[in-house]
């Protein structure tokens, strides 16, 4: 990390995540909504070092800071207009987690599964629950403290409204076969929470989104989420 005369800093990445999603459609809006997405954190070739995560295996949960890299513009603005509240309202920009910030870093709680330590990519942090792009740069990793980072007791603001929002999903179960079974937890759960941008309406219209290597199209009328096809992903 270079320091520049006025004591500002330029951020190095440390890692890199390789998950589930290979575009950012679909990603849960939060971290551990959907427990059952699991991914990896790969560390860059020069943090590649089993000393640096010594005692992280000690811990349940971990503290990602990362960088919004599939939403980046050259410039902001003080309001966003969070898709849970229907895209219509506007709320200040520093009251939301929206990806388009004057600096566009991102901040998750994933749950540590374990880590594995490698021959040829170093230390492997095996995650789940995380809401990040597959390749999304990371700039560091901190252990999540019960402590210190849980309050209970702490006020939800406009959030409360959403908590409980789920979609009935319906798939027949010909197409359901066709997801490997180690993935069909975690895209039942990443379905339900509507992965559709809150504005569109549109029980007509058929979505397309790519999930471990499967391209998912579906339409929601009402409550209920409806599958229509799974096919092979576009890399595949």
């Amino acid at each position: 990390m270079d320091r520049k005369p006025t004591g500002e800093m330029e951020l190095q990445v440390i890692a890199r995540i390789h998950s589930a999603f290979p575009t950012k459609f679909g990603i849960p809006r939060q971290s551990g909504l959907v427990e059952e997405l699991s991914a990896q954190v790969l560390f860059e070739a020069s943090f590649r070092n089993a000393v640096a995560v010594r005692g992280l295996e000690l811990f349940c949960h971990l503290w990602l800071l990362w960088q919004f890299s599939g939403a980046l513009r050259d410039n902001w603005s003080a309001t966003v207009r969070p898709p849970r509240l229907g895209g219509n309202t506007r709320i200040g920009v520093f009251a939301t987690r929206s990806p388009f910030r004057p600096n566009p870093i991102g901040l998750s709680c994933v749950r540590l599964e374990r880590v594995e330590l490698t021959a040829d990519r170093g230390p492997v942090l095996h995650i789940l629950g995380a809401d990040l792009m597959d390749g999304t740069p990371i700039y560091d990793i901190k252990p999540y403290i019960p402590y210190a980072d849980c309050r209970p007791e702490a006020s939800e603001g406009y959030t409360a409204q959403t908590r409980q929002y789920h979609l009935e999903l319906c798939c027949p179960p010909q197409l359901w076969e066709k997801v490997p079974p180690q993935h069909r937890q975690a895209l039942r759960g990443v379905l339900e929470q509507d992965p559709r941008p809150s504005y569109q309406q549109d029980p007509e219209r058929v979505y397309g989104m790519e999930f471990a290597g499967l391209e998912v199209r579906f339409s929601v009328e009402e409550n209920r989420l409806t599958v229509r096809e799974i096919l092979p992903g576009k890399g595949n």
